[in-house]
């Protein structure tokens, strides 16, 4: 190696970095053997920032662009060397290129079951996952919190961390939610934002956003879900009664067909006949007649003086009428009912006034 090549080699004239990669969040620019030309070219790429850590201090944070090194171009840098008077000599720092777009499709999931008291089950365990997306936006404080001298810095790195928020915050999030897990699956678009936005301030901290996040399924313990699952089965089937003679007139048909079984087929054809007969004779029987419980008394509130009071019977509203404590104007309310409605707007209340008399006529 000549003098010249020498010479050329102890310079760098270009500085820029390409990521092929899907998980790098930080590369160092290498510079053994090398030191950086003053008025050298930096060229920072979209989606990409470079910072510039002098002498163990941060320096400086490049946004995308092209960039001459130079005093002009680096005063906070200047004033750390003391270049009062400009220099032409080259200078060595460390540059650490931080990737600024969004990491996307990361996995998290609970460990263990998350407890929590549904309106309809009671206590419950279930367990969720689903993926979510990270972008640096600081770079200088995420150099500062996170990456240290790491000279490559990947996405495993951090993950690990940023899904023991999310699983500590999404646990407290689902327990407190209050929906009941039959619609929790109707509600993970509302339960990703709630729990993105309690994970969000933490990541700030490190320099970072979480753009996205996904809850893609939560699930119950596999015997709550077989348990639903019969439940769900019977409901589907209706009546066993009618489900059980079906069954009965399949296994017939199928007797009937094996050639094979001979007098053991035609046994079963007929104990399986007497067997439905006697489902249908006792189907047939005429039930004993109960009569049905009598219908529960509709009851009436009023509203007087701001206050709601009763619940009235009709028949109590009749004697109030009578003695003219409950007029027409009166606003009354009843279980179902659309708000409070004046008692002449109501059907039966309002029978109530068209059988008392009018009153007497004026002597």
């Amino acid at each position: 190696m000549g003098i010249l090549d020498f010479l050329m080699g102890e310079f760098i004239d270009v500085i820029h970095h390409t990521d092929d990669t899907n998980d790098t969040l930080v590369w160092r620019f290498e510079r053994e053997g090398h030191e950086i030309k003053y008025g050298a070219k930096l060229t920072v790429r979209e989606g990409q920032a470079a910072v510039f850590v002098h002498e163990g201090q941060l320096a400086d944070v490049f946004t995308p662009g092209l960039y001459m090194l130079e005093t002009n171009n680096m005063p906070i840098l200047t004033t750390l060397q003391h270049w009062d008077h400009g220099f032409k000599s080259p200078f060595k720092s460390e540059i650490y290129f931080v990737n600024t777009t969004r990491f996307q499709d990361l996995k998290w999931g609970t460990k263990n079951p998350i407890m929590c008291r549904d309106p309809e089950f009671g206590p419950v365990r279930m367990r969720a996952y689903g993926t979510y997306t990270i972008r640096v936006t600081d770079p200088a404080k995420f150099l500062r919190e996170i990456v240290g001298t790491d000279g490559e810095f990947t996405t495993d790195e951090i993950s690990y961390q940023i899904r023991n928020i999310i699983v500590a915050l999404s646990s407290n999030a689902l327990a407190g939610s209050g929906i009941p897990v039959l619609d929790m699956a109707a509600n993970t678009l509302d339960l990703g934002k709630l729990i993105a936005a309690k994970v969000s301030p933490q990541l700030a901290e490190y320099g970072m956003e979480m753009p996205e996040f996904y809850i893609e399924n939560i699930s119950l313990p596999p015997e709550v879900e077989a348990a639903m699952d019969k439940r769900t089965s019977m409901g589907i089937v209706g009546d066993l009664g009618r489900y059980t003679q079906f069954s009965a007139a399949e296994a017939m048909t199928e007797a009937a067909k094996n050639p094979a079984g001979g007098g053991m087929g035609e046994g079963l054809g007929v104990g399986m006949g007497m067997m439905m007969a006697g489902q249908l004779a006792q189907q047939t029987a005429p039930a004993a007649q109960v009569p049905p419980p009598p219908p529960a008394e509709k009851v009436w509130h009023l509203a007087e003086s701001g206050e709601a009071k009763g619940p009235f019977s009709r028949a109590t509203l009749g004697r109030m009428a009578a003695d003219g404590s409950f007029t027409r104007e009166t606003l009354v309310w009843s279980a179902g009912q659309d708000g409070w409605k004046p008692a002449e707007d109501i059907m039966e209340l309002a029978q109530l006034f068209t059988v008392m008399p009018p009153p007497p006529p004026a002597s």
